[in-house]
């Protein structure tokens, strides 16, 4: 008989579109967004945390590209019929949290929140279906300047983090302009809002990909549509040329100045009430923008940002980062949007039928972390804790005392707890751990009552280049009194 076969082993492997993080990434997020909560905190802003999931309900159809409640999330169907999912941003959670504790909360609610989100989307590179997300919202507040602080802080965030003035812009549409033109193109209609729905929403998501797709292929999404490099065709608007040449004439509206644009803008919108008033929403931003400082180098009108959720319906935003870095094949582009928000007026109205007003931004935390590693700001040697060596297996209880004595002091130590049975491999340790200071101890030293600690940083230096004058006259390995093991390593640290 033929021999059974074993159960198969499990791939040891990410699954497509997630990946792990390690120590270096994840402190390096911890920082950033601790200076990131630090200008919302500045700003009055509170700290929420909510469910990883949700009801489908609770989410509502607003991804961009998808036209069924349980696609494009991570969904399942519990034995009561109720559909759950993973919640895809920070937002639709918040409308929820806002619904369910009215009564208890002070209007207007200013949240902020980070956390990981997920969405079922085709992965790619560059492209995870979990991604980290950083919110700041206010609720509540219909005045456009929660719009206008939202952008201010946004900006403040941004240079927090180290992106400094002139490598950022925080660019402003508004939903109700565009309303507006699709009103004069055709496509929308005040008295059957449904009508054109479906082609409304084509065009929002065709512009949203103005800058990976160019003017010609979003012009294809406004027609018939358009086949990408993959073979996979995209159905488009429908929209005729006439139409179409609306649409990309508001794309192309912006000009060298806010007040030229703002002039364009209504040019664009005549004879809609609806793009009217959203023009002057944008002028009153930028008027209260401009008095406290932020000027167009720093906030910007721009008519090419839509912003691709369906549930935005005034003020928009995007914070893009303005420094070229090279792409994969060596061509110069500029970074891109790290951060994008807007008012979202109608999705807590969904859960209590009353209209409550809300706006806000969210910030990709991946995106800026990359963006942070381009500018420098980030990526450099972690450095690992002081590794305290073990040469007599008996002595752990007096190693142990060592890395105790070095944490109260608040310098990160651990003991090696693999086989010390050879040095070397304890050394090999502590430099994968990036350590910098390795703490050895023998039973001559232990009988002296000293310590010997060598400089894994300066060794490292010494192996690249043995005649590097700036290390020439500094020890690598240095013998110290037993009690000023804690000074020695604080000075050995600090050099």
């Amino acid at each position: 008989m033929a021999k059974d076969k074993g159960a198969r082993r499990p791939r040891a492997e990410a699954p497509k579109g997630f990946r792990d993080y390690f120590g270096a990434e994840v402190t390096e997020r911890a920082e950033m967004l601790r200076a990131i909560t630090e200008v919302y905190h500045r700003y009055g802003f509170d700290p929420l945390e909510t469910s990883a999931v949700e009801t489908v309900e609770a989410l509502g159809k607003y991804l961009p590209d998808v036209d069924r409640p349980n696609a494009g999330v991570f969904a399942w169907q519990e034995e009561d019929g109720d559909w759950l999912a993973l919640r895809y941003d920070l937002t639709a959670p918040l409308a929820r949290v806002a619904a369910q504790y009215r009564n208890d909360l002070a209007m207007p609610y200013r949240r902020y929140a980070m956390g990981p989100v997920w969405r079922n989307e085709k992965p790619g590179p560059g492209r995870f279906r979990q991604f980290y997300q950083c919110d700041a919202d206010t609720v509540g507040a219909g005045s456009v300047a929660a719009d206008a602080e939202i952008c201010a802080m946004l900006a403040d965030a941004l240079e927090a983090v180290g992106i400094p003035r002139g490598d950022y812009l925080v660019r402003v549409n508004n939903r109700k302009v565009l309303n507006g033109v699709m009103e004069v193109a055709g496509v929308l209609d005040p008295a059957d809002p449904e009508k054109f729905a479906e082609e409304r929403g084509i065009v929002m998501r065709a512009i949203d990909k103005l800058d990976r797709l160019g003017e010609d292929g979003v012009r294809a999404l406004l027609g018939k549509g358009r086949m990408d490099e993959s073979g996979d065709f995209t159905d488009g608007a429908g929209l005729s040329g006439d139409q179409a040449d609306i649409v990309m004439g508001f794309m192309a509206a912006k000009r060298g100045y806010g007040a030229a644009t703002v002039a364009r803008l209504h040019d664009l919108t005549s004879g809609s009430d609806t793009g009217r008033a959203g023009v002057e929403d944008l002028e009153t931003i930028a008027a209260l923008l401009d008095a406290q400082g932020y000027a167009a180098d720093r906030v910007e009108i721009d008519p090419s940002v839509v912003r691709g959720l369906g549930y935005y319906t005034g003020p928009v935003f995007e914070a893009e980062l303005t420094f070229e870095i090279l792409d994969e094949k060596g061509r110069k582009r500029q970074f891109g949007s790290v951060a994008g928000g807007g008012r979202y007026d109608d999705l807590v109205k969904r859960f209590t039928g009353q209209a409550v007003p809300a706006t806000g931004v969210s910030i990709g935390v991946d995106r800026l972390l990359a963006a942070l590693r381009e500018k420098g700001r980030i990526g450099g040697r972690v450095a690992g804790p002081v590794v305290v060596t073990v040469m007599d297996r008996d002595r752990m209880a007096d190693y142990q005392a060592m890395a105790g004595a070095l944490r109260r002091a608040g310098i990160r130590a651990e003991v090696y707890l693999g086989n010390p049975k050879n040095f070397g491999n304890q050394l090999k340790y502590a430099d994968k751990r990036q350590s910098p200071v390795a703490v050895i101890q023998g039973s001559d030293e232990h009988a002296r009552g000293v310590v010997v600690l060598k400089d894994l940083v300066l060794g490292a230096k010494i192996a690249e280049s043995a005649t590097l004058e700036e290390w020439k006259d500094r020890p690598a390995q240095v013998e110290v009194p037993g009690d000023d093991l804690v000074g020695a390593v604080r000075r050995m640290l600090a050099e």
